[in-house]
């Protein structure tokens, strides 16, 4: 599909996917949200792809959800339009799951503000790095909500509960240096030029593995979440039993025997 609040480009593997509706500083519309959603389900299924840096063209990452368009929408009011919104807003939802499902690990780049839906998107991403400016706010109980796009579900596995129910409770803004220490963020960088540079470095160090064995990964991890210990252990057997058979797997054998760097395909 054709998109036209998002910019993509690829580049020795890596898809760089840049969130482009400047002008609302990227709030969370249900076009926004299909366009994500689309975007990464295909990118999972590219064989060209094996990172994607998730990053925004805006002055800020994410004003959050645009809550003027959900009200174009008639999401408000009425009993029956209230019990409507799972079905009318589908893709609000699904793209923070497209972004987690993502066989691809992806990594955040967030700079100045990360609101509301723009936490539960870097919330559903691998890993993220942000600038000195940024700040991140779990806004919605200051609006009179429940955040209900998946960052209360996944925020916890990533900062633990203490720190989730910290922002969640007090819905105020937190510095870099708050969810660097928290562990949301790996590192902050001076600013967006140099995040961007960290952010490919870091994906030029999951590009020195074997992409089928980091997207499975991936997958063993997110299952794992929600599995017992031998069902995770079962699920990561199953996947080596597939694994040990792949070219790249033999490749990585024939290297380390002749003492040379790997030459992944992919395969």
């Amino acid at each position: 599909m054709e998109y036209k609040w998002i910019e993509l480009g690829i580049e020795n593997h890596v898809a760089t996917v840049s969130l482009n509706r400047v002008k609302t500083l990227n709030a969370l519309s249900y076009e926004l949200a299909t366009e994500i959603t689309e975007m990464f389900h295909g990118l999972s299924a590219r064989d060209d792809v094996w990172v994607v840096i998730l990053k925004s063209n805006a002055r800020i990452f994410s004003a959050g959800l645009d809550l003027m368009d959900a009200m174009s929408r008639g999401l408000v009011g009425t009993p029956k339009n209230l019990l409507d919104i799972p079905a009318h807003e589908k893709n609000i939802f699904e793209c923070c799951h497209a972004i987690e499902e993502c066989k691809k690990p992806v990594i955040a780049c967030v700079h100045s503000m990360c609101v509301g839906a723009g936490l539960d998107i870097i919330s559903s991403c691998d890993l993220r790095v942000c600038t000195a400016d940024a700040t991140f706010s779990l806004r919605e109980a200051r609006i009179g909500i429940v955040a209900d796009m998946g960052v209360l579900q996944r925020l916890p596995h990533i900062i633990g509960q203490g720190y989730t129910r910290q922002m969640a409770y007090t819905g105020r803004f937190f510095s870099a240096a708050e969810v660097e220490r928290m562990g949301l963020v790996l590192e902050v960088f001076p600013d967006s030029d140099a995040m961007l540079a960290g952010a490919k470095k870091l994906a030029e160090e999951i590009l020195e593995c074997a992409p089928l064995a980091v997207q499975n990964t991936k997958e063993v991890m997110n299952y794992s979440r929600f599995a017992s210990v031998k069902d995770g252990i079962s699920l990561a057997v199953h996947k080596n039993m597939l694994l040990l058979a792949t070219e790249d797997c033999k490749e990585a054998m024939t290297a380390f025997a002749q003492k040379r760097k790997p030459n992944f395909q992919g395969a």
